[in-house]
């Protein structure tokens, strides 16, 4: 809280101090500001806080700050705001208001006294995801208010994954400011320990710097000074009576901050005299704070068990008294106590408030935590917690772990004769089998799901899985029955209100009806607005795949793209991963279909690195890596397309049949293989049967462009058909329109025609096709041309400042002005993507902000157009 670090000396921070001050009055004047404070745990950054706090007096200041507790409370720093700045959002928060309208709730209060606000987040690598969101949520809304939002980390332990995307996220906003803090030179930790007995090249030695392990060191008062901060703090606790020392240990198991009035209840009061002198915890108004969480951390971990079990006990009472309604709070503290009976009543109650605010981790840890202390409850209960579990894991993309919750489920659901629940059991694993890319073992789940429903009547259950097994066919390229089945989904689901299965069957029944080439829109969009209202996130991400799916396959790469990225910002706002690599995956396509090669290979590689094991996850990222390295000629590519193709092999999907083998047609074709190109080719024909007219259009051109004599029955898509009736320049002009220049330069390098093949040439020396490019070098060659490039254009080179072709087309419209939610309109591009781009941009510049690198780009570099 407020002065939580003051007794860390302020050595060696006038600048920062200035800085943070600095921003802080910025912010006041209107331009909002959020401020990123990094450091290691205990170089002083609560103490910059608190010296700021002094300094800038004409503010409102809120304090706030993230738990160390094994699950945090979802939002837990919004919630501890809106109690101190009351109003709407304290209303609304009490309320249990969804999320979104408490984070535009929070905007709303901040500036509404009058006064400027100054809005303080501590210790944000323990932060959940949840309120990760928030500060994107505020980080993009700060531009133009009259608000400050200081955010301090620990950059020596930096929290996980989410963590960095999202402070790389935070750092590319306009408003965003950095300070950094290093530990104190041998020179500043000699001024501090004058006069201390201590001599001073020890204490640096010992403490490497850190200003809070140099003032534990020097306020322990002992020679025998341990060489760890966890000794430093329990040396100075040993130091205090029995009373203290007792209540110190309490507030330790309670948290990182401690009510008062609570900690007096259980504790002896004579003790909280001693505890504040000792300078362990500091008070700020009704509550105390340890001065850093090492000493919290060291102490907690030093309390015997039995001590632990009666504090959380006590705790939990004392709680549940005060009429607290921190389900999480309450949860942990329940399972201190080892109090069963407690679990299970605040765990699931803390997990479903997670789960509707879309911070999964949290909400699958509490229903874990409520499994193990249900061994004696009822075994509905039990498979239901388990049930909640296995679906908050699916979409965490924790399959196996999903799968095994479930499989429980459904023995529990058999145990107690629950028919219903366990035809619901057997459809769920069928999903999750599916997902794990074992698709006859979940075809064999569903088969048995719908002999235990189909008896039993209509039924939401039913409709919830006719609605799956669709889905299944419409991957499987078996679009007639897919309609069928979503058919039925939609009629059970209309009948009992089940927006939930009623906006799956829609989505799934406009997504088979588009690659049927029949009307669509309709029934998707109506699907989304439902997911949407009903706010099932699932079903929402959903949509949003399809969508983009439907769009990317009518070759709509615009539409493809602005609905991918709203897709990809509502799964990263709810926390779901499993979604995301599907996303990611059509986003990747759409990437090399437009020539952005960079970016689709980065995109490969950020999801080859985050996807789960299952080959499914994989296939994507493989066939865009693989193709882009076969036709820049780059070495190592086979073993991608090798997996790829082994993978859906083994699946029997024709879409992903199709994308494999043509990859493997391509590239033996580049590598001068007619005959394994051809036969690559001819693999595809049986799967683009069963496709889209897109689908079997890439399928004939290729038969065509391998030589062979065999053609694939059904529509062609438009410039597909373009070129197999011959017309490669009228399909080249369709393709560039399109905007795909691949796609182009093939249909000119068809052509064989001298004008055409040249033009082909510049096409796949500008996207760096350096395999692809020698084509039609060839062929030239073999009419008889002399005039046969040589090299890639001046245009090609390398840019000047090492930017990508898309980091140029970004800098010129940081150049002219643009906010980043523009740039992203006129690009196409989402939001996040546009900010990689600037902090990247910003990087190769050595630019220190966008002003800054907009002078760059006006001051002529933006003439070397590549």
């Amino acid at each position: 809280m407020g002065e939580v670090s003051a007794g860390v000396p302020l050595v060696e921070r006038d600048s920062q101090l200035a800085e943070l001050v600095r921003y802080v009055q910025e912010a006041a004047q209107g331009a909002g500001r959020l401020i990123l404070v990094s450091g290691e745990a205990g170089v002083g950054k609560s103490a910059l806080l608190a010296a700021a706090r002094r300094e800038v007096t004409a503010a409102r200041w809120s304090w706030s700050s993230c738990d160390g507790l094994f699950i945090p409370q979802p939002l837990g720093p919004l919630f501890d705001v809106a109690g101190q700045l009351g109003g709407a959002l304290a209303e609304r928060c009490a309320a249990g208001g969804e999320r979104e309208d408490l984070f535009r709730a929070l905007v709303r209060e901040l500036g509404s006294a009058g006064v400027p606000d100054v809005v303080v987040v501590e210790d944000v690598h323990w932060a959940d995801e949840a309120t990760l969101d928030l500060l994107r949520f505020l980080g993009r809304r700060l531009r133009d208010a009259a608000a400050a939002v200081i955010v301090t980390y620990r950059d020596d332990e930096a929290g996980g994954d989410a963590l960095r995307v999202a402070l790389g996220d935070l750092a590319a906003q306009p408003s965003t400011r950095r300070i950094g803090l290093t530990p104190l030179s041998a020179d500043a930790v000699r001024i501090l320990a004058e006069g201390s007995g201590f001599a001073p090249d020890a204490v640096f030695r010992l403490t490497a710097g850190n200003p809070f392990y140099v003032t534990e060191l020097l306020q322990a008062q002992t020679q025998g000074v341990p060489a760890s901060a966890r000794d430093v703090a329990l040396a100075r606790a040993a130091r205090l009576d029995a009373s203290a020392r007792g209540a110190l240990e309490t507030a330790a198991l309670l948290g990182a901050k401690v009510e008062l009035p609570l900690l007096a209840a259980l504790s002896d009061t004579a003790g909280l005299d001693g505890l504040l002198a000792s300078g362990l915890l500091v008070a700020d108004g009704m509550w105390l704070c340890f001065r850093h969480e090492i000493a919290r951390l060291a102490v907690a971990e030093a309390v015997p068990a039995h001590r632990c079990l009666l504090t959380h006990r006590r705790a939990l009472e004392a709680l549940s008294t005060q009429g607290c309604d921190d389900q999480a709070r309450l949860a942990y503290h329940a399972e201190g106590a080892g109090d069963a009976v407690a679990v299970l009543r605040h765990a699931p109650a803390a997990a479903r408030h997670a789960s509707r605010l879309g911070a999964r981790p949290e909400a699958a840890a509490q229903f874990a935590r409520a499994l193990r202390f249900a061994d004696r409850a009822e075994p509905a209960e039990r498979a239901d917690l388990n049930e909640k579990l296995a679906d908050e894991l699916v979409l965490l993309d924790r399959c196996p772990e999903a799968e095994a919750a479930a499989r429980q489920a459904l023995a529990l659901r058999r145990e107690i004769g629950d028919r219903l629940g366990e035809g619901e059991a057997l459809a769920r694993l069928s999903g999750i089998t599916w997902s794990l890319s074992r698709s006859q073992e979940a075809a064999a789940w569903m088969r048995a799901a719908l002999v235990v429903l189909e008896p039993l009547g209509p039924t939401v259950e039913l409709a919830g899985a006719y609605a799956a097994l669709a889905q299944q066919r419409l991957l499987c390229a078996d679009y007639e029955n897919t309609i069928v089945l979503a058919r039925r989904a939609r009629d059970l689901a209309a009948h009992f209100d089940a927006t939930a299965e009623l906006s799956l069957a829609l989505s799934t029944e406009a997504a088979a009806s588009a690659k049927l080439g029949r009307e669509w829109s309709d029934l998707m969009h109506h699907a989304l607005k439902i997911a949407l209202a009903g706010r099932h996130h699932d079903q929402t991400a959903r949509a949003f795949i399809a969508l983009g799916n439907i769009s990317e396959n009518r070759l709509r790469f615009a539409d493809a793209e602005r609905f991918l990225a709203e897709g990809i910002a509502y799964c990263d706002e709810h926390d779901m991963t499993y979604h995301n690599i599907s996303l990611h995956s059509s986003q990747m396509h759409v990437y090399e279909r437009t020539g952005r090669w960079e970016e689709a290979v980065a995109l490969a590689e950020q999801v080859l690195r985050e996807a789960g094991p299952w080959p499914m996850d994989r296939h994507c990222a493989l066939v865009r890596l693989g193709t882009i390295m076969a036709r820049r000629g780059t070495a190592g590519f086979w073993p991608y397309l090798d997996e790829a193709a082994a993978t859906s092999d083994a699946e029997g999907k024709p879409p992903y049949l199709i994308k494999s083998r043509l990859a493997r047609a391509e590239a033996h074709w580049l590598a001068g293989d007619a005959a394994q190109a051809r036969k690559a080719a001819e693999s595809a024909i049986g799967p683009g049967t069963v496709c889209s007219a897109t689908e079997r259009g890439a399928v004939a051109v290729w038969l065509r462009r391998t030589g062979s004599q065999r053609s694939v029955p059904g529509v062609i898509a438009e410039p597909y058909q373009h070129m197999l009736d011959g017309d490669a320049e009228k399909a080249a002009a369709m393709w560039a329109e399109l905007g795909c220049p691949y796609d182009a330069g093939l249909a000119l390098l068809d052509s064989g025609e001298e004008r055409l093949l040249h033009q082909a040439y510049r096409i796949f020396t500008d996207l760096g096709a350096t395999a692809t490019a020698q084509l039609p070098r060839r062929t030239l060659r073999s009419l008889g041309v002399r005039a046969v490039p040589t090299g890639p254009r001046a245009a090609t080179r390398e840019h000047p400042l090492g930017l990508t072709r898309r980091q140029h087309d970004v800098l010129g419209l940081i150049a002219d002005g643009h906010t980043n939610a523009r740039i992203a309109e006129q690009l196409f591009i989402s939001a996040k993507t546009v900010d990689h781009h600037v902090s990247a941009i910003l990087a190769k510049l050595q630019a220190p902000d966008r002003a800054a690198a907009g002078r760059i780009a006006r001051s002529g570099v933006r003439a070397t157009a590549m």
